[in-house]
């Protein structure tokens, strides 16, 4: 199916631009809430842009452009918007959550609630969790890179080499992270609100999240030193579809 035939059906994500869209209540709101449905620009064959989130049609990659934020101390995230939670996140970007959830809707990427555990009577969170069909759960898995330069080289490596386990002293291991979609709240994309992109931590209002052990563990994850590359540094963040034949990890 071409682009143009399913741009109209994230009705989600580009309504949420229609409310405040800028993390934390906002720096930008009067700039960006002039484009309530944004541009998609046609860059080549395959390639779509918005803003600075760029997508490909066939492959299903996305890009979007961040910046080393942390080389020290407890991370709860990968990335977050630069006015969310900074001081807990391996990279920062001034991409909006919420367009860059519409790359997610128009790549056709199925979100999985599975992480996130089901309320219980009280209000609060149980010990169960949602029944997510397989084919779901294999459509909203993810690989994660990052490409940046080095000595006037291109690198590219998965993202989980960046993370180090503060008590196992190895890398985070190797394996899909999970796309969730975040979710509304009296009419607001709650990623916006938040500015959580990508979590280490389980959070329920980013965009994705790690699945993998120690996910509800935000006291073991931490740059790993001498592989992270100094702050400020530019990176692109590389999402693509996993590709995996072996039976889908348990919640």
């Amino acid at each position: 199916m071409h682009l143009r035939q399913f741009i109209l059906l994230p009705v989600l994500a580009t309504l949420a631009l229609a409310q405040d869209p800028s993390p934390l209540g906002s720096k930008a709101v009067s700039a960006t809430n002039q484009a309530v449905e944004p541009a998609v620009t046609r860059l080549d064959a395959t390639r779509y842009q918005i803003g600075e989130v760029i997508f490909d049609q066939k492959t299903r990659e996305i890009r979007f452009p961040a910046q080393v934020n942390m080389t020290e101390g407890l991370l709860e995230y990968l990335v977050v918007h630069q006015n969310g939670k900074v001081h807990e996140s391996l990279l920062s970007t001034d991409v909006s959550p919420a367009r860059l959830n519409l790359a997610f809707n128009l790549l056709r990427y199925s979100p999985s609630k599975e992480l996130y555990p089901l309320p219980n009577e009280t209000g609060g969170t149980s010990n169960k969790f949602p029944e997510v069909p397989a084919n779901v759960k294999a459509a909203a898995r993810v690989n994660i890179e990052v490409e940046w330069s080095h000595e006037g080289k291109i690198r590219r490596v998965p993202v989980n080499e960046w993370i180090q386990h503060a008590v196992k002293t190895t890398a985070m291991p190797a394996g899909p992270w999970v796309y969730g979609g975040s979710d509304f709240h009296e009419g607001i994309f709650v990623a916006e609100t938040t500015g959580d992109i990508i979590s280490i931590f389980l959070s329920m209002a980013a965009l994705v999240n790690y699945p993998g052990e120690d996910y509800e563990d935000d006291t073991v994850w931490m740059p790993f030193p001498k592989r992270v590359p100094p702050e400020g540094t530019k990176v692109t963040v590389i999402i693509a579809p996993y590709q995996n034949t072996k039976p889908l990890p348990k919640p």
